[in-house]
């Protein structure tokens, strides 16, 4: 089987390090991928209906998809802080008891719901809505992740908490974010086929790393070079090139998988 379905999202990280994969620029071993690009919370939603052979996830999925996918070493977006942002409108005090999430199944979620217990209600919703819905007034506060948590101070919105900076305090590691997965019933030689060829695309990136930018910005939420350039840095790093001993145990306390 050399035909895979990928999925990924159109955040200036996965376009960033699937670039090569994408657009022919590495050797891909005789694989060939049918990609498709999606929000967080949809690509959620194709791995727990087991549609896509290859997918970006939140992290907080896995334990309800380990039995069907495996994490790769690579590709993981995780370090430290680069975690989702809340925010409420500037100058607001009251108790934050409604707030937007960029989905159910998101890290986000998960670690508002464990970080801030007294949210009573968390509305999921498009990530890139957020910020306008908080300044509107729709919500008392709001998560924000990709390129939103660059950008909130343009609007009326003060930051209230950065959660990965909270995750850090509580665990000392290094907060996961997202990661991809592969099919386990894929043959084992495809699998590990994946394995290589993503981070040969993730090491052809950092070794040339404005080859990608035409290819980032048709899918960027936000088109400036800064947003872009501090997207990427913060996301891609070197736990995306191999998770190692600290990312695995990073992954485990999230999870509580002991086997990703």
């Amino acid at each position: 089987m050399n035909r895979l379905k990928l999925s990924i999202s159109p955040c200036p990280n996965d376009t960033f390090m699937f670039d090569g994969i994408v657009n022919g620029r590495v050797d891909c071993e005789g694989l060939e991928f049918d990609v498709e690009f999606h929000d967080i919370e949809e690509l959620n939603a194709g791995v727990l209906q087991a549609l896509p052979d290859v997918s970006k996830i939140s992290c907080a999925v896995l334990p309800a998809i380990a039995e069907r996918y495996r994490l790769l070493d690579s590709g993981a977006a995780l370090g430290r802080g680069n975690g989702p942002l809340l925010v409420r409108r500037k100058g607001e005090h009251t108790p934050l008891k409604h707030i937007a999430v960029p989905g159910e199944h998101t890290t986000a979620n998960a670690l508002v719901a464990s970080l801030f217990p007294e949210v009573e209600e968390r509305t999921p919703m498009l990530f890139s809505e957020i910020a306008a819905a908080v300044e509107r007034g729709d919500f008392d506060g709001g998560v924000l992740i990709h390129e939103g948590r660059f950008v909130y101070e343009r609007r009326n919105l003060e930051l209230v908490a950065d959660l990965g900076l909270e995750w850090e305090a509580r665990t000392q590691l290094p907060l996961p974010l997202g990661g991809i997965v592969v099919k386990r019933d894929l043959p084992q030689e495809v699998q590990q086929k994946v394995e290589r060829v993503l981070k040969r695309s993730i090491e052809y990136a950092f070794a040339n790393p404005m080859t990608s930018r035409e290819f980032v910005k048709q899918h960027a939420q936000e088109l400036e070079d800064d947003v872009i350039d501090k997207h990427i840095a913060l996301f891609v790093n070197d736990y995306s090139l191999s998770l190692g001993a600290e990312g695995r145990a990073a992954m485990t306390t999230l999870t509580g998988l002991q086997e990703l």
